[in-house]
């Protein structure tokens, strides 16, 4: 259990009840670690919505809608993925904000334009903002992937005090 995590969902959760907003998480890479990380705090029934696991291309499709063009075009581990994740997390949820992660927590899978640690992160809210941040993490599977977590946090918090 990683205590920064812990301490930054529960940051979450003051922010989004204090605001009186639902939160929804998509995740690819991170497997639902977000939506765990933030169902560890007591009371978060009062603004965790739900969670996406959207591993595969096609359940990236049909649960938050993203299109194949964009999967085609710019593959899944990309800006435009991560933001139509965070959309659609939103518009297939009864949420007000989503945060999405996509990417390559290795130890394969990674190429010279995506390494492995490649991982983009959006966040939306249901008046259609958005904003997306690509990382270069760096570690094993475990090591990308919890850090994928804490960054998806980190700048929820960012997002949800930058917008009403």
């Amino acid at each position: 259990m990683n205590t920064d995590i812990d301490r930054l969902a529960i940051v979450v959760g003051d922010i989004l009840l204090e605001k009186r907003l639902m939160l929804a998480t998509v995740e690819s890479c991170t497997g639902g670690w977000i939506a765990q990380t933030v169902t560890n705090i007591p009371g978060s029934s009062a603004w965790f919505e739900r969670g996406f696991v959207t591993y595969s291309n096609e359940a990236k499709q049909e649960l938050v809608g993203v299109q194949a063009e964009t999967l085609t075009k710019h593959g899944a581990v990309s800006r435009e993925v991560a933001v139509e994740m965070a959309l659609g997390g939103v518009q297939r949820s009864r949420a007000d904000v989503a945060v999405s992660v996509t990417g390559i927590a290795g130890p394969d899978g990674g190429t010279p334009e995506k390494p492995v640690g490649t991982v983009w992160i959006a966040w939306a809210d249901r008046h259609g903002r958005s904003e997306a941040i690509c990382y270069g993490l760096q570690g094993d599977r475990r090591a990308v992937r919890e850090a994928s977590v804490e960054h998806a946090l980190c700048g929820l918090t960012d997002f949800l005090n930058t917008h009403e």
